[in-house]
């Protein structure tokens, strides 16, 4: 996972930034994206995908990447931006925003499939946390980060089962959604469409249990 970095380390760049960002397909809770600059050469053994991981292994890997990383920077984009901008703008912002929280300034960002607004040599990779060692190392640092912020909403809003989720659609959470409502955690624009063919789903199964009971 270093061929792109050996490249770019080659032609001279020292600072190699990986970014990702997590949670851009949410109907819950704000995006978070990770900036994280290794050391020239530095392989970090079973880095991966973040999506591939078991949480044991992503939790050491975060530990062990904070620890052996040259800087790494956090971008958190809230629910109200989100709403404001689109999910694909706020997911680029909180790129941004992890970029600019480097204690280090990098010379090179490797980016998951995105554009950065810096001005600053880049490279958008398809896949990229699966290709990139500091792109996959931003994967987790941004995968853990949201996930731990997942467990305190889980707090305030327990009966959405948010900690197990992570506010993706599952039949779980679309279920409670009907039950309960949208929170003001949740993505507007995002559950319109879900809330929509709730209803339509729930409306259904009373006309079939009348029918039923009828017979």
């Amino acid at each position: 996972m270093l061929d792109y970095e050996k490249d770019l380390w080659e032609q001279g760049f020292c600072s190699v930034a990986g970014i990702d960002e997590v949670g851009r397909g949410c109907l819950f809770g704000d995006v978070v994206a990770a900036a994280v600059i290794l050391p020239k050469g530095h392989v970090l053994e079973g880095v991966n995908d973040s999506k591939k991981l078991t949480e044991k292994k992503r939790d050491l890997l975060f530990d062990q990447i904070r620890e052996e990383a040259i800087s790494i920077g956090i971008g958190i984009v809230s629910v109200d931006e989100i709403e404001a901008l689109n999910i694909k703008q706020a997911s680029r912002l909180a790129m941004k925003i992890a970029a600019q929280q480097l204690q280090v300034k990098p010379d090179f960002l490797l980016v998951d499939a995105e554009n950065v607004a810096l001005d600053l040599p880049q490279a958008a990779i398809i896949h990229g946390d699966a290709l990139s060692q500091s792109i996959a190392a931003a994967s987790i640092i941004a995968k853990v980060t949201r996930d731990r912020m997942c467990l305190q909403w889980d707090e305030q809003y327990p009966e959405y089962g948010i900690s197990v989720h992570k506010g993706y659609a599952t039949k779980h959470h679309r279920e409670m959604l009907l039950r309960y409502g949208p929170t003001p955690l949740h993505r507007k624009l995002f559950i319109r469409k879900i809330m929509a063919q709730l209803d339509e789903q729930a409306i259904v199964h009373e006309n079939e249990q009348l029918v039923f009971d009828w017979i």
